[in-house]
């Protein structure tokens, strides 16, 4: 630096430099440098003033560090939040399933337990029936008449296949009330062990009427493939969820590409790598669902789409709080932020995205067969809130500790 001044001629001024001194200790100066002249103006020396700024460095440093502190819990107060929020409406949406389906089950159980009398009593009277026209094979006028008024064969032949469509029908509403049950877990806190492909079944029972054919799509194929799993340590109603998101998401995507394909752009299938360029309609929409046991006691489930897949620089910041591409009204930019607090802080795993662009979206989720319960509930969460605004500026513990976390496997 003195040569610089010396040489510019020039001052230099507020220098921040540091120093070591004798005893090893690192100071800051705030140095300013003019060049000293001689009568012709030759440079012929240097003077300088110090001022020892170690003091204010420290504060700032001490500052910017709390600053940091305060955008990482602020960070953590919108995901806790968001959590929180979204865990009191799963509540009550889980409590409102479970409601509809128990006031549902009640009738229908009367309904399904008399179906199995009704149907032995009509093969009673028609047996009864049959026995009248074996032993009175002439009937009287008026009774002839009756006969062919209500078509006696015809009912004779139809009654039976009427009570076996409402046993199929009454079989249909108890495995949706099933199934309604198994997906009100979404109020439960607690771990259990539960089979995964009731959690899927009953998810895809919730979505079924977005699956149908509309107006501007067919029929969206689902395509499952479940291995014979054990059962699975986690927290149910949450799992339910992550498969509920990522299911409509999916669906969400088919349809896009839908309109997009009314717009002239062109789509390849990822399942068959078939282009739709040249189709009067695009390919079918399907959804494929698949899991498998990995080593190491971990379960892997993948949820696949032919949508129009994610560009690049979103699928960099699908798992951000409150990012949406979706319109005002249509998203709120939580629903993959959730899935990815659930699967990776609730329950230890991993939840990655491959997308190509035209071709559709896989999501992996990877857990791990057994839990270690933290406790953690709503109570807890509320907890954890107030815990963020009695964090004090120096020894305060973290609120947010990290979850315990079995090793995942590696990919192949």
């Amino acid at each position: 630096c003195d040569r610089q001044v010396m040489d510019a001629n020039q001052p230099q001024l507020h220098i921040i430099e540091t120093q070591r001194q004798a005893n090893g200790r690192q100071i800051w100066l705030d140095t300013s440098k003019v060049p000293l002249r001689d009568e012709e103006g030759n440079v012929i020396g240097i003077l300088g003033t110090y001022e020892d700024i170690t003091e204010r460095k420290q504060t700032e440093a001490q500052l910017a560090q709390k600053t940091k502190d305060l955008e990482q819990t602020l960070r953590q107060l919108k995901r806790m939040q968001i959590q929180l929020l979204q865990s009191e409406k799963m509540s009550s949406l889980g409590q409102l399933v479970a409601g509809v389906a128990h006031e549902i089950n009640n009738p229908v159980s009367f309904i399904y337990g008399n179906l199995v009398h009704i149907r032995n009593y009509t093969q009673d009277l028609l047996g009864l029936l049959e026995r009248y026209r074996e032993s009175y094979p002439d009937p009287v006028p008026n009774v002839r008449s009756e006969i062919e008024a209500i078509d006696l064969e015809f009912l004779r032949e139809d009654l039976p296949k009427t009570i076996e469509s409402m046993q199929v029908g009454a079989d249909r509403i108890k495995n949706i009330v099933l199934s309604l049950r198994n997906f009100s877990r979404m109020d439960e806190a607690a771990l259990k062990k539960v089979d995964l492909k009731e959690g899927i079944d009953s998810t895809l029972l919730v979505l079924q009427h977005r699956l149908k054919a509309t107006g501007n799509r067919p029929e969206i194929d689902i395509i499952v493939h479940l291995e014979n799993l054990p059962p699975i340590e986690c927290y149910a109603g949450q799992l339910n969820q992550v498969f509920m998101n990522l299911l409509s998401n999916a669906i969400d995507a088919i349809e896009s590409r839908y309109l997009q394909h009314e717009t002239g752009g062109e789509t390849i299938d990822k399942v068959t790598s078939q282009t739709d360029r040249k189709l009067d309609k695009p390919y079918p929409g399907k959804i494929r669902i698949s899991t498998q046991l990995l080593e190491n006691n971990w379960v892997s489930i993948q949820i696949a789409d032919n949508g129009v897949g994610i560009p690049e620089d979103v699928r960099s910041r699908i798992f951000d709080p409150f990012f949406t591409t979706k319109p005002i009204g249509k998203g709120t930019g939580m629903g993959l932020s959730i899935c990815y607090q659930i699967i990776v802080d609730r329950h230890g795993g991993t939840l990655e995205c491959t997308s190509d662009l035209g071709r559709g979206t896989e999501f992996e989720i990877r857990i791990p067969q057994r839990q270690i319960d933290t406790g953690e509930s709503r109570s807890t969460i509320s907890h954890n809130l107030m815990a963020i605004f009695s964090v004090s500026d120096k020894n305060a513990s973290n609120p947010f500790p990290e979850p315990h976390r079995n090793p995942a496997p590696e990919k192949n």
